[in-house]
């Protein structure tokens, strides 16, 4: 591996200008393509096995002019102070507000609160449902001008008008502030990492071009392959982190490499045969992570995943190759000043090399190195405060509630929870939550009847509507309102008896009793991503294990790293439960309403956070790997490790950091939530898991660390990630011993 990579290195270096120009004409390409290419088909959702997901198949065929795909908005009015919504001047408003929207672009038709039984026991709000005729992505600004144009009018003369569903627009507060503030906070982390403008801006400019080609392939390729634009927000986020990260570490090493004298080439090929091969295996384990949604068996987060794992793999081709071919147009200028004069520069003068002899001697190991002395002298003490506090930290993870943001967790100022709130008042909790029972039967509108007498006298149903058939009569729905609301588990359990007990009804021939509904769907969703968890966390962490095993070579090392990627995921979801489920801090974060924990939050921080550990896991780990093989102690080879590798560690740590904690500050609370579960995740990994725990574990296991049985050691392919057959190669030890070996790695 790192005699290909080294090749590669070099070849890229030779031959940058048609490195550069193929990766140019690359990016133009594909924009070209997606510029081109059809417009993406709108969002769609489905859960495959639901029973939620069979009932909306069964609706979309039997109801086809119920369209229940399209979109939907439910207007709420509520009338003046000590008025009535059925008095003269109000109930003309409402046929007015009514009148309206029925003229607005693809509505299909609006309720009349009056004739529809919508007006609530007090008599103040009613409420008036407009369907629409084509899908929430895809209804149009016209459409969505209309709606907001009517409600505004209808408040102009005197009512209470608020808006709820997915035809109502949402007020997009992100206007890319997060992203700048975490691209501003990664150069000035950068410049300070390298000293140097270049080397500072080499790792942003080659990530933007990897992923500018990966997002503009999935645009160009969206309506072959049914890829919706929301597709490429994973892909987005993680092909940024990785693309920066895999520069990052690249050029680090080159830097090192020129330090130690070697040539440009050379340099060059060296750090992609080293560093280069680190880079390869961590992007493999990304891949294993993100292509490993597919087991959760929802196709949109699959297509996410897979997307996302395609933007990895161009990032590591980009990091491989287009990467030296820069360092090729500035292989001095990427170093710091003084190591630019020291090798680019004019000879040195007796005088001055006599201040600089004396000036290396005065030198003090780096921080890295400082820091992994003193792990090594206090190793127990070390690992006990990081687990124990690690441990602490998690332990609210263990009360853990999984549901869907709906309207109810809005911010209170949204004219959606506004809605909400209204409809909670005077309908019941319930109400924001209505179950949806259809029926499938030869003489379905009587069965249905049936089906409402059963549920019209169950404990924990406020409400139960009268059957709605088809025109063909074999299919009939019925509306059920709980008593409570759709978040609260008590709804829930509601579900899951309903759908026990209705089933008896299915058991006559021709019959089939569905439950489904938003809530029902939800519910379903949010159980299908609980059942996945378990065999996906198997998945990555087996496949990721059997890759760290080629890449150490040994057993121990993947183990440690993958219980350490638990504890730093555990941490931080104890975090997120404390803040966002429990309240506590919540006014200094800004969480408007706690309540549950977003359904694909640790499916989707284990995807993320599992790829960026086992990023600071390679790069850190097989520097002290190469070390070792190449005839220091373990203890020496920690030491040397963390001297070359801890601080471009440390700053791809601060840089993902701080792009993720940028979300913290926006308005929505799911997009705070990920944002502060990604950040601390980062943060636990990489300066206690990585920089703690795994340090003080080395120096408790000593050489039995590198153990691997010599059966498995014969039958393993030899990868040589840490370049011994290509220093064996070449005639030259990759990294010169320190003239004296430091007193704590003895």
């Amino acid at each position: 591996m790192a005699t290909l990579l080294y090749k590669l290195g070099r070849f890229a270096f030779r031959r940058r200008g048609v490195v550069v120009l193929l990766w140019l004409l690359a990016l133009g390409g594909a924009a070209f393509a997606a510029s081109t290419a059809p417009a993406p088909p709108a969002d769609t959702f489905s859960m495959p096995g639901t029973e939620s997901q069979k009932a909306f198949d069964l609706l979309k065929e039997k109801f086809p002019a119920a369209s229940a795909d399209g979109a939907s908005a439910r207007v709420v009015v509520r009338a003046p102070e000590n008025s009535k919504i059925s008095d003269a001047g109000p109930r003309k408003e409402v046929a007015a507000l009514v009148s309206d929207l029925s003229k607005a672009p693809e509505v299909v038709r609006v309720s009349d609160p009056f004739s529809g039984g919508a007006v609530s026991e007090d008599g103040t709000t009613a409420y008036a449902v407009v369907t629409y005729d084509v899908a929430a992505a895809e209804v149009s600004d016209r459409a969505h001008d209309a709606l907001l144009q009517a409600a505004a009018d209808a408040r102009a003369d005197g009512l209470t008008v608020e808006m709820g569903g997915d035809a109502v627009p949402v007020d997009q507060a992100l206007g890319g502030t997060a992203e700048l503030i975490g691209i501003g906070v990664s150069a000035v982390i950068l410049i300070l990492t390298f000293g140097s403008l270049l080397a500072a801006g080499m790792p942003l400019i080659t990530a933007l071009i990897g992923v500018g080609i990966g997002i503009s392939a999935i645009g160009a390729l969206g309506s072959t392959l049914g890829l919706s634009s929301t597709t490429t927000t994973l892909a987005m986020m993680i092909g940024l982190a990785v693309g920066i990260d895999y520069a990052l570490f690249i050029v680090s090493r080159y830097r090192a490499e020129m330090a130690e004298g070697r040539d440009r080439g050379e340099a060059a090929g060296r750090a992609v045969g080293t560093a280069g091969s680190a880079v390869v295996f961590a992007g493999l384990t990304v891949i294993v992570a993100l292509a490993g949604l597919a087991v959760v068996n929802v196709p949109m987060l699959t297509k996410m995943g897979l997307t996302a794992a395609g933007t990895v793999a161009i990032a590591v081709l980009v990091a491989v190759t287009l990467v030296p071919a820069l360092l090729g147009f500035a292989p001095y200028r990427v170093l710091p000043r003084r190591e630019r004069k020291r090798i680019a520069g004019k000879p040195l003068s007796a005088r001055q090399r006599r201040k600089e002899e004396k000036r290396a001697a005065r030198q003090r190991p780096n921080l890295g190195a400082r820091w992994a002395g003193f792990v090594l002298r206090r190793p127990a003490a070390v690992l006990l405060l990081g687990v124990l506090g690690l441990g602490a930290i998690a332990a609210p993870a263990t009360r853990l509630e999984l549901g869907l943001p709906g309207e109810g967790t809005m911010a209170p100022d949204t004219t959606q929870r506004k809605a909400y709130d209204m409809l909670s008042e005077s309908f019941g909790p319930g109400f924001n939550g209505p179950l949806l029972v259809t029926v499938e039967a030869e003489d379905a509108k009587a069965v249905a009847g049936d089906v409402a007498g059963e549920l019209s006298d169950r404990p924990g149903v406020a409400q139960v509507g009268s059957p709605t058939p088809n025109e063909a009569g074999d299919t009939a729905i019925v509306n059920v309102v709980p008593e409570t609301g759709p978040t609260e588990g008590t709804t829930e359990e509601l579900v899951k008896t309903l759908r026990g007990d209705l089933h008896d009804f299915g058991r006559a021939d021709d019959v089939e009793v569905l439950v489904s509904g938003q809530t029902a769907m939800f519910i379903d969703f949010s159980r299908t991503l609980n059942d996945a968890l378990v065999p996906y966390l198997a998945l990555v962490v087996g496949l990721a294990f059997v890759l760290l095993i080629l890449v150490f070579r040994s057993l121990l090392v993947p183990l440690k790293a993958a219980l350490g990627f638990l504890l730093s995921v555990s941490a931080a979801l104890g975090v997120v439960v404390v803040i966002f489920q429990w309240g506590w801090f919540a006014d200094i974060v800004g969480v408007d309403q706690p309540g549950p924990i977003m359904s694909t939050m640790p499916i989707f921080m284990i995807g993320v956070v599992f790829g960026l550990a086992m990023d600071y896991e390679v790069f850190l780990v097989t520097r002290m790997r190469e070390a070792y093989v190449h005839g220091e102690s373990t203890r020496q080879a920690v030491v040397t490790g963390f001297r070359y590798s801890g601080r471009v560690v440390a700053a791809a740590a601060l840089i993902m950091t701080s792009v993720f904690s940028g979300f913290v500050m926006e308005d929505n609370d799911f997009v705070r939530m990920v944002g502060l579960g990604l950040a601390l995740a980062v943060l636990f990994d990489a300066f206690v898991v990585r920089m703690a725990i795994i340090p003080a574990l080395f120096a408790l296991f000593g050489d039995r660390a590198w153990w691997l049985p010599k059966w498995l050691d014969r039958v393993l392919p030899d990868m040589d990630v840490e370049g011994g057959k290509l220093s064996r190669r070449l005639g030259a030890p990759p990294h010169p011993r320190p003239a004296q070996e430091p007193e704590y790695s003895r």
